[in-house]
């Protein structure tokens, strides 16, 4: 892998001479992902990507600027520093520049597993014929991926950060006679991922949905199983927590409010222990027993609410999102939920969720990979795929949520190193719309 200390190190040299008296900050990322991708319970794909990214920002006289490259070269980067110089001068002015951070440690280590980082073709394919052998027969596709990081940070403030970290993911699925069931896993090791056991769990979901039936519109009683809460932790990530959206109003997030159900725990638990401005990261919890505690704040966002960065800087047109964002477990099992429920739906997955307003976090979207009818306690029907329209944190709102499971299962993210972790949620209601049909 790519030095990225010396990399830092070299670019923030050369910037400093070339921005004399400025405010420069390098950052530089090491990247290695490999993907098994299998599909007709064959592996038709092995892919690797290696690639480093270097960042460099520099303030100077009252402007701002961000470069980046993959050319890590002496003349690359010797070409960032000299477009940097270039295009700071013609900058628009930057009022709200919050300035470098300051020398401070890390707070969380990075996680490196050697042999996730190592990881061959077959080790991940390991886990792949478990997954196919637990399907017994039936059609099985999706993926297995490793990954290992390893970046740095440095500014003319005196900070200098390093960290390496692995991951790994896993997400498949069972169909039979058209049905598909599903399971995914995250980790931040291979070893993490039961190929057999996500196999077996899809398995199970696939073949118990023959003859569904349809349903009609209303309120239903739900259990939602963790993929399908993975998609509320997906879109309270992109639209709940973000300091940029609360400041322009555009979230729904309200700090000190009791806006969930005492039951709910929101956290970020970051893989990466420093962002892009070289501040540390740690574990913040979001929502503390059903009251709003914190929102997301990079560096530019802090400054401008009297706050401090959480450490999540990032693209700063879009705003502060977690990563590695999760819902604390809570005692109950799947089976005490269902047993629970008089009449409701048992839903796997959610999929094509789409947001209506922003404000109310308010999303319209599918049912997949598995709905089921609970009458009196037992499921008792295979379901149609169904769509529904729902505000998220008013579903979770004080007294809607009647039971949060034990286990919370990690899954993967749409961010390299991040996870979702979620357990399942008994929630009192749920607006169904209609059909997948429409």
């Amino acid at each position: 892998m790519t030095d990225v200390e010396q990399i830092t190190g070299q670019v923030l040299d050369l910037a400093r001479r070339a921005l004399p008296g400025g405010e420069v900050e390098a950052a530089a990322d090491s990247v290695h992902r490999a993907l098994t991708r299998f599909a007709n319970s064959f592996i038709h794909q092995n892919v690797t990507e290696d690639s480093v990214t270097v960042q460099l920002r520099a303030h100077v006289d009252g402007r701002t600027v961000t470069t980046t490259t993959t050319l890590t070269s002496p003349e690359g980067l010797t070409a960032l520093v000299d477009r940097t110089v270039a295009a700071v001068r013609s900058a628009p002015r930057d009022p709200g520049w919050p300035g470098l951070s300051g020398p401070s440690p890390l707070v969380l280590p990075g996680q490196v597993d050697a042999a996730t980082r190592d990881a061959s073709p077959d080790d991940r394919a390991a886990r792949v014929r478990a997954f196919v052998d637990a399907g017994q027969g039936l059609e099985t596709a999706g993926y297995c991926q490793t990954g290992y990081w390893a970046g740095a940070y440095r500014n003319s403030n005196g900070q200098a950060l390093h960290a390496s970290a692995t991951t790994a993911d896993m997400d498949g699925i069972v169909r039979d006679r058209g049905a598909d069931g599903v399971s995914r896993r995250s980790g931040r090791a291979l070893s993490e991922l039961d190929g057999a056991a996500l196999g077996a769990r899809a398995y199970a979901k696939a073949t118990s949905q023959r003859d569904p039936i349809d349903l009609p519109p209303g309120h239903y009683e739900v259990v939602l199983e963790p993929e399908a809460v993975a998609d509320l932790l997906t879109n309270f990530a992109y639209y709940g927590f973000n300091a940029k959206a609360h400041a322009e109003r555009r979230s729904f997030a309200e700090p000190g409010t009791t806006q969930f159900d005492d039951q709910i725990t929101l956290y970020d638990d970051p893989r990466r222990p420093f962002d892009v401005e070289g501040s540390p990261r740690s574990r913040l919890v979001l929502v503390d027993k059903g009251v709003t505690s914190a929102l997301l704040h990079d560096r530019r966002t802090a400054a401008a609410a009297g706050a401090v960065s959480t450490g999540h800087g990032g693209d700063p047109s879009f705003g502060p999102m977690p990563d590695s964002f999760g819902f604390e477990p809570g005692d109950a099992t799947v089976a005490s939920m269902i047993a629970g429920v008089e009449r409701g739906l048992l839903v796997s997955d959610f999929w094509y969720t789409r947001v209506l307003d922003p404000r109310q976090l308010a999303l319209t979207g599918l049912t997949r990979n598995g709905v089921w009818l609970i009458e009196d306690g037992e499921v008792t029907r295979p379901v149609r795929n169904l769509r529904f329209t729902q505000a998220y944190p008013q579903a979770l709102a004080p007294g809607r949520v009647l039971a949060v499971g034990a286990e919370a299962v990690p899954q993967p993210s749409r961010v390299f190193l991040g996870s979702w972790t979620a357990p399942a949620l008994h929630l009192a209601s749920w607006n169904i719309t209609g059909g997948a049909a429409g």
